[in-house]
């Protein structure tokens, strides 16, 4: 397994600008299919979670081969909300039944699933630095690059969903 920075999709580099002007691969396997309804197995909310993810993504980046880290970071968004509440609730410290303060248990789950959700999101594209480079990269497209469309078309392209997003940048 070869070590350093995982490479960035050539779809995301395209987002971006490509600014260090390399040559991009034009073999790259990409995902196929589209993502359609959450997994049957999934509660109400995890369901929210899904489809709020599909929704405010950027277009065309993800794929139904992307479906499982996608489950991953919706079910872990949920547990993280239930963790937290149950940590607002009792509080970081708790005594045990002998009267000794320990560290709510609760703790340790919100904190598992919040790494879960970091490192699933980053997978598909969901950090703050891919939507900010996103944001102030992508709608000139300086190196005459047009991003590839495997999701619907979007009106206006890229600068019209950057418009229509309700988290915009701008």
């Amino acid at each position: 397994m070869p070590s350093g920075r995982k490479p960035k999709p050539t779809v995301l580099k395209e987002l971006h600008g490509n600014p260090g002007k390399r040559a991009l691969p034009i073999d790259e396997p990409e995902g196929v299919g589209d993502l359609w309804a959450p997994p049957p197995w999934f509660d109400n909310e995890q369901r929210a979670q899904w489809h709020y993810a599909v929704d405010h993504a950027p277009p065309g980046l993800l794929t139904g081969t992307d479906r499982e880290v996608l489950a991953i970071w919706c079910v872990a968004c949920v547990e993280h909300a239930k963790a937290a509440q149950e940590v607002r609730k009792l509080g970081q410290v708790v005594k045990t039944k002998d009267g000794n303060a320990i560290q709510n248990p609760f703790m340790g789950i919100m904190n598992r699933q919040a790494l879960l959700m970091l490192k699933a999101g980053s997978e598909m594209g969901f950090s703050p630095a891919a939507r900010a480079s996103l944001g102030s990269q992508a709608p000139e497209f300086t190196n005459g690059a047009t991003p590839r469309r495997r999701g619907p078309a979007i009106k206006g392209g890229l600068a019209g969903y950057l418009e229509q997003k309700p988290d915009s940048l701008n």
